[in-house]
């Protein structure tokens, strides 16, 4: 088998390949959103120093994958599981910088983004799931359905956080929110149910409108950094809108996306 057509074949690589992105991806983000305080805190190096580390170990494992399984398993499970003691580590030292002090809805809105790190916990836990789960049953596409869930259930949170702040001055704000809120029903349903292929489609076309949110709302936060206060265009994107931000919304539909072609080509579906 060449190497596209394993790929092509090989949805746990699909998996693999999408939490090295990730890592690789939030390397970037979380540089731009602690340097909003220049790093005051050593801790905040810790996500920073994860990432590049995650990325690189996980495109040794994915390497590793074919010709030497035990090495992958391993390699997987300590970024896995340290990617996960860091999401959890984060939301706690995020809800201190302010919620814990107040215990207020407003401390709540304008503290760190208390929701963002468990980015690294949701791939934390699919990097385990990947290689405690078998690949061909039926739980394992759930489970990839179920960590998309709980990504679109935290960027609902982070959507009415976020834009809070400002009061959803602009009605396209609410976009996100309303957009999250769909893509947590549609999501749901496999859970409750036995759902047909024609509902997969629809939950597919409901992605796609998911990712075209995000599209969007990236153009939208970079425009407002282009024409920010700062004659520096990087602190506009620093101190601005966290230009980043949307594209949860087209990464959870990757992910999910892969949980829906998985399911609707297994024994899942009616």
């Amino acid at each position: 088998m060449t190497i596209p057509e394993k790929w092509k074949a090989d949805h746990v690589l699909w998996i693999e390949a999408f939490a090295a992105s990730n890592f690789a991806f939030l390397t970037l983000d979380i540089y731009m959103a602690h340097s909003v305080n220049s790093f005051r805190r050593q801790a905040e190096l810790v996500p920073l120093f994860f990432s590049i580390f995650a990325a690189v170990v996980m495109a040794a494992a994915i390497a590793a994958r074919e010709r030497r399984p035990g090495l992958w398993t391993v390699l997987g499970h300590i970024v896995g599981w340290g990617s996960l003691a860091v999401g959890v580590a984060g939301v706690v030292l995020h809800l201190e910088s302010s919620f814990f002090a107040e215990r207020t809805l407003k401390s709540l809105t304008y503290a760190a983004p208390f929701a963002a790190p468990l980015a690294y916990a949701g791939l934390g836990l699919l990097l385990i799931m990947d290689r405690m789960v078998d690949a061909q049953s039926r739980e394992w596409p759930l489970w990839v359905l179920l960590l998309a869930l709980g990504g679109f259930a935290g960027n609902l949170v982070l959507s009415l956080t976020d834009h809070a702040v400002n009061g959803f001055f602009r009605w396209a704000e609410w976009i996100p929110v309303i957009s999250s809120a769909y893509a947590v029903g549609f999501l749901t349903m496999p859970f409750l149910i036995t759902v047909s292929r024609p509902y997969l489609s629809l939950c597919g076309y409901a992605l796609l409108a998911q990712a075209l949110v995000g599209v969007a709302g990236f153009c939208i936060h970079a425009a407002a950094n282009f024409h920010g206060p700062s004659a520096k265009i990087l602190q506009n994107f620093i101190d601005g809108a966290p230009p980043f931000a949307p594209l949860l919304f087209p990464n959870l539909a990757v992910l999910a996306g892969i949980g829906l072609w998985v399911l609707s080509h297994g024994e899942a579906t009616e």
